[in-house]
């Protein structure tokens, strides 16, 4: 492999590699609304649009190592020459001889091989389409295309016959073992014109079988319309006996489909072309089309919409278009162009968390598809960033998956405001949850000014799980639905306010023998899973702290003297020790006793400055609380407490036990003094820093399993949640570093981050935000992970400091001296209050940060009146009267 395993090669994210075929983990997500893809530079990966319905095998990464074929186009000149112009062939001397290059950009992805010998060049595109539907809101067509252009580079004709080969896998992934032979006899394969279609009877699953709708297709023709010559409709007639699709027996021995029984078994999307002759430098193109659908009409239109070379490129230009329009909503110029492009990277990963949610890529082989509650607030933040307008009924619904006593429902469903239980039938808790959504909230009212929405009415979810999941309510059953309902069986709504409230207050009163934060199932760290009854988080509890103070401010900034609030939630608001562990375990059970089979649906008269001074109170208690009790002398804060009571970290038998989480958010919070936050950083260098990587662990080794407290501690150390260089968490250190004025160390850690992915001969991934880097320093489980919202967050809000502060137009740039290096403007584009801002920071005498105020500011070339201070405030009147059909440019001097 060469220096570097890709490059960029404009400034739209686009980039190139010759060395991406040799990394067989590599792969890269194609999507719209509808479908979902993986592929590598082979071309493998699956097709699907949900668990139960694949198009192509379901994938894991080791299967992109070790999977025989999927997409593929061959080519049969004589017994001696056949070449597979996906590189996937037993021919291991072709595949040497083939040159490669792979040229990729926003979700189209383009591979170009060429063999001397053969006399051939194959260009291979492949994209999923983002049409103009997708761009109204609506659902793009389910298809990926692909289109392969040959091109003669010999000195003479060749005379050659192609075909296109995909194995048809049409059912869900359960079935990848279990019943797959059975599951095999349901298929029904339909000979089409122009490929093969396979309709299974039914969707097999021993709890009870289902009719099945979903069409299965692959559909081909040459660039010019013309259909395939002959189809091999099963995987049995392509491959022959040796079943091999690295070596079909239809094609080593040039043999034509025979008329065999081709229903029940497994289907092929194998089309024969018709024989062609290429003149020197001659190219032709075919254009095959891999998809999913219910409706036979919808085939039809995809069809005639793609049927021509020019149909598919523009498309192609449709797509391309689309995303990046979509990573342009924040738009970075630092001086360091591929930074800027791997930025517009992370952007939309958000995007591709939303359609893909956390299951539907090969490293993301857990789960049955679907965000978990904390992905849903936490992916909103880019969108409040990039276009609050769409987001405020969004954020309302998603408030309907909160319940009565705290807790929330797990999964969220494709549709807003859809909400699932639990996955997989497990009843579990996760204690931080209650948090994100103010946090959320928070920064959309920053963002917008408004406050109203904390009034606005919405259900609670409802199921048999109560009192967090500690009983179950054997009367209720799903003829009940899912929402809370009153006494007289009607529907409750409460306001948004009311969930924030509920979801904070409860965990006040759910302490464990420290008076901490019970940790339930777990907190952020899904691996701390095995201390549901006696752990603590300490780090959540610094949140929850927080979360407390926040809505004490928020309501004092309210325009009410009185709120309504369900009768219930009364009972949280009585006068009690906070130091006595006993009353608040005997106010939450009064709390659970009076909520378990509803409310009364009975509201009563909250005072508003009374409500907030008891929640600061209860914070500052909890803030207090844990300074006394968590403070380490090794310089750090513990944040957790195991299964058997004990104290996680600090000194035991001589060694350090540190966790990064457990320092984030003390800082975060405002927990930790600016002397505590200056220790932590000199013990996160001392124990955490990896000086040959140059990254931040997520924590020491602990060298034992934590089975009181965790699996993380059982995975190897360096991986995944114990003592990866875990990105999430890297990124929220760095947020709270800066929101404390840490900014130099602040820097140093978003950076290491970037630095990481883009040493690509360490990393071996394509340009993203990966889950973690593991100790070798290679990205893993790319592009669906939280911490690509926090990273924009970041950015954004605290770096260029540009973000809103209720409802007006805050400027606080927090650049630092090495940012300015190359260059001394730096710019951001963000929509804010609607409008299309660029903000210019000018810092000519390369001033670090601490050293430089904001000096001269103006608005479309027109000065501002301020002061010269570190950050300057614009009233949002002033956004509001600015142009919506052009770029308003704010330039700003620092000196």
């Amino acid at each position: 492999m060469k220096d570097k395993l890709w490059r960029f090669t404009d400034n739209l994210g686009s980039f190139e590699s010759q060395d991406a075929d040799k990394i067989k983990t590599l792969y890269f997500p194609l999507s719209n609304e509808t479908l979902m893809s993986s592929i590598t530079p082979n071309l493998h990966g699956d097709i699907k649009t949900g668990q139960n319905s694949f198009l192509l095998t379901p994938v894991s990464r080791i299967d992109m190592v070790n999977l025989k074929s999927s997409r593929n186009f061959w080519i049969y000149i004589d017994r001696d020459k056949i070449w597979s112009a996906t590189g996937v062939s037993k021919d291991l001397k072709q595949i040497r001889e083939d040159k490669f290059k792979l040229n990729a950009g926003l979700l189209w992805q383009k591979i170009i091989r060429e063999n001397r010998r053969i006399g051939l060049r194959a260009e291979i595109l492949s994209f999923i389409p983002a049409t103009p539907r997708l761009r109204s809101g609506q659902a793009g067509e389910p298809v990926e295309i692909m289109q392969v252009k040959l091109t003669n580079i010999a000195s003479e004709k060749i005379k050659f016959t192609p075909f296109a080969a995909i194995p048809i896998y049409a059912r869900g992934a359960n079935n990848l073992r279990d019943h797959r032979h059975v599951t095999s006899l349901l298929q029904r394969i339909i000979l089409h014109k122009f490929g093969v279609i396979s309709k299974p009877t039914l969707v097999f699953d021993e709890s009870g079988h289902k009719l099945n709708k979903t069409l299965y297709f692959v559909l081909g023709w040459e660039g010019n319309f013309i259909p395939p010559q002959y189809l091999y409709p099963t995987q049995e007639m392509f491959c022959g006996d040796e079943g091999d699709l690295e070596a079909p027996a239809s094609i080593l021995k040039n043999m034509l489909p025979d008329k065999e029984k081709i229903q029940g078994k497994e289907p092929m999307g194998a089309l024969r072309f018709a024989e062609t002759i290429l003149a020197s430098g001659e190219t032709k193109s075919y254009i095959i089309l891999m998809g999913i659908s219910d409706d036979k009409a919808q085939i039809k239109s995809i069809i005639r919409k793609f049927n021509s070379s020019d149909k598919v490129k523009a498309s192609l230009g449709q797509t391309k278009d689309f995303w990046v329009t979509n990573s342009r909503k924040i738009n970075l110029s630092t001086g360091n162009p591929d930074f800027d492009n791997w930025f517009r990277w992370v952007s939309i990963q958000p995007t591709l968390r939303r359609i893909f949610g956390n299951s539907f890529l090969p490293d993301f082989d857990y789960g049955k598809g679907g965000r978990g509650w904390r992905d849903l607030w936490q992916d909103v933040l880019s969108l409040i960033l990039s276009n609050p307008d769409q987001v405020r009924r969004l954020l309302v619904d998603n408030f309907s998956g909160a319940r009565i006593d705290g807790s929330n429902a797990t999964i969220i469903g494709k549709k807003e405001g859809e909400f699932i239980s639990d996955r997989n039938n497990i009843s579990r808790v996760w204690m931080d949850h209650g948090i994100w959504p103010l946090i959320t909230l928070n920064l959309f009212i920053n963002e917008t000014g408004d406050k109203d929405i904390l009034f606005e009415e919405t259900t609670y979810f409802r199921d048999h799980q109560i009192s967090r999941s500690r009983a179950f309510d054997r009367e209720w059953n799903s003829s009940f639905g899912q929402k809370l309902r009153t006494s007289s069986a009607k529907i409750y709504k409460g306001t948004i306010l009311e969930h924030l409230l509920v979801q904070n207050l409860v965990q006040f009163f759910n302490v464990g023998s420290h008076n901490h934060v019970r940790l339930e199932g777990a907190d952020w760290n899904d691996g701390l899973d095995m201390a549901g009854e006696n752990g603590e988080s300490v780090a959540f509890s610094c949140m929850y702290a927080y979360g407390l103070k926040l809505l004490a401010d928020l309501l004092r900034k309210i325009d009410k003297r009185q709120i309504k609030l369900a009768q219930e939630l009364a009972i949280l608001f009585n006068k009690i020790d906070y130091h006595s562990i006993k009353a608040k375990e005997e106010i939450l059970a009064r709390y659970f006793a009076q909520t378990k089979s509803g409310v009364k649906g009975k509201k009563i008269n909250i005072d508003c400055l009374g409500l907030a001074n008891d929640l600061e109170m209860k914070s500052e208690w909890m803030m207090g609380h844990i300074r006394k009790q968590e403070w380490q002398k090794a310089g750090f804060f513990n944040g957790y407490y195991d299964n058997r009571k004990r104290r996680v970290e600090g000194i035991k038998d001589n060694k350090i036990r540190m966790i990064l989480t457990s320092q984030v958010f003390p800082i975060m919070s405002g927990v930790a003094s600016n002397w505590q936050v200056e220790d932590i950083l000199k013990s996160v260098e001392k124990h955490l820093f990896d000086k040959k990587l140059k990254g931040i662990h997520l924590n020491t080794d602990f060298k034992d399993e934590q089975r009181n407290l965790g699996r993380a501690f059982s995975f190897v150390y360096g991986d995944k949640e114990n003592g990866a260089f875990f990105n999430h968490m890297i990124v929220m250190f760095a947020y709270a570093l800066y929101k404390r004025g840490f900014v130099k160390q602040g820097w140093q850690a978003l950076s290491s981050i970037y630095n990481m992915a883009v040493d690509t001969p360490r990393s071996k991934i394509y340009p993203c935000l990966p889950e973690y880097f593991n100790l070798e320093g290679r990205g893993m489980y790319s592009y669906l992970t939280g911490s690509a919202s926090w990273f924009v967050l970041a950015m954004v809000t605290e770096v260029f400091g540009v973000r809103g502060e209720d409802g007006d137009l805050l400027i606080e740039p927090k650049l630092v001296f090495e940012q300015f290096k190359d260059t001394s403007n730096l710019s951001i584009n963000r929509i804010f209050a609607s409008k299309n801002l660029e903000i210019n920071f000018s810092n000519p005498k390369k001033l670090n940060y601490g050293r430089y105020r904001i000096v001269k500011i103006s608005l479309n070339s027109k000065d501002l009146p301020f002061k010269e201070s570190q950050a300057v405030r614009i009233n949002r009147k002033i956004i509001l009267g600015l142009s919506s059909d052009r770029i308003n440019t704010l330039n700003i001097i620092l000196g």
